[in-house]
């Protein structure tokens, strides 16, 4: 069987938190990436429920962090349909990516 491994290194500052993220994946090749931001769910099959972590450097412009979280739920929906085939939830999840894009959009213009 193949493994592959995901590593994620966090630089916290005196105060614990996040200056900077950094990870590797025995798939992408020898090289270290850099983030700024990473969420990471996981479903644990013993508590039945969602593992969550959430970081973000405190270099992360607050209209990044507001992409980054639509991006996700866009995410989601492409999973849904991938994981289930539910078209009608990854339809409405979408329909609000589009709603809050817009929004972020709108706030953009008037910033």
């Amino acid at each position: 069987m193949k493994k592959s491994e995901i590593r994620f290194s966090i630089a916290l500052d005196e105060n614990k938190i996040p200056e900077a993220i950094s990870w590797s994946a025995t798939d992408a090749g020898p090289d270290i990436h850099f983030a700024k931001a990473i969420n990471i769910a996981l479903w644990d099959r013993e508590q039945v429920g969602t593992m969550k972590i959430d970081l973000w450097t405190k270099d992360m412009p607050v209209d990044e962090m507001k992409r980054f979280c639509v991006d996700n739920i866009g995410s989601m929906a492409e999973n849904i349909v991938t994981a289930t085939n539910d078209k009608e939830m990854a339809t409405k999840m979408r329909a609000l990516c589009k709603e809050l894009s817009d929004y972020l959009d709108k706030q953009e213009q008037n910033g």
